[in-house]
């Protein structure tokens, strides 16, 4: 489990493989030896197991593998190196609890289609996202409830059919790749937790 808090920003040094197995490597400011093998690490939402650890100047390289699920699901199979990921470790009991308990396993993929600036001021630039979630998904996404995009745990603002929208603020867009996000992009979106049981349940009444 997980908090869409995000701790570090990783990179990817290479991928290794073709066709439904995928071995990245990343490098992360975490301490290797804080990282078991077998350890589970959110890469931009998808929760992946550290298969290697290796120290490295200013912390680590771990290597995760991607099997065919994660591929035909999210962002991960378009990784190349270079690309830049919001990594979170896995929650420890008695970890604060931050932002809204997430899994890791990734529903789908939403896509940016606008991006504007709400305020600025001497810490930055605050900006808005709006979003389209996939049409099997809209219904679990609600005004005020919580969302999980490329790991990061953030409240949704608005809904309107299938657009919705969230509010990043400076800070979160300087420590994640929100920075770096444009129109066009697709993340991984992973919706919550309780409104995927609450709808199950209703089904199931129905």
């Amino acid at each position: 489990m997980f908090t869409g808090l995000v701790s570090d920003v990783g990179t990817v040094l290479s991928v290794a493989g073709e066709g439904d197995l995928r071995r990245i490597a990343i490098q992360a400011s975490y301490d290797p030896a804080g990282i078991a093998l077998g350890a589970s690490i959110a890469c931009s939402g998808p929760c992946l197991t550290a298969v290697s650890v290796e120290p490295a100047e200013g912390g680590c390289v771990f290597a995760v593998d991607a099997a065919a699920e994660t591929l035909a699901r999210t962002t991960v199979g378009s990784w190349t190196a270079g690309t830049r990921i919001n990594l979170e470790r896995s929650l420890r009991i008695g970890d604060e609890l931050g932002g809204h308990l997430v899994t890791g396993h990734v529903d789908g993929l939403a896509e940016i289609v606008e991006r504007t600036s709400v305020t600025a001021d001497a810490w930055g630039a605050s900006e808005r996202f709006t979003l389209r979630a996939p049409a099997a998904l809209k219904k679990f996404i609600a005004e005020k409830g919580s969302v999980c995009l490329d790991g990061t745990s953030l409240t949704v603002n608005s809904v309107a059919d299938d657009l919705f929208s969230v509010l990043l603020i400076p800070h979160t867009l300087q420590v994640t790749t929100w920075g770096e996000r444009r129109q066009g992009d697709r993340l991984n979106l992973e919706v919550d937790l309780i409104a995927r049981y609450a709808a199950r349940l209703a089904e199931a009444r129905a």
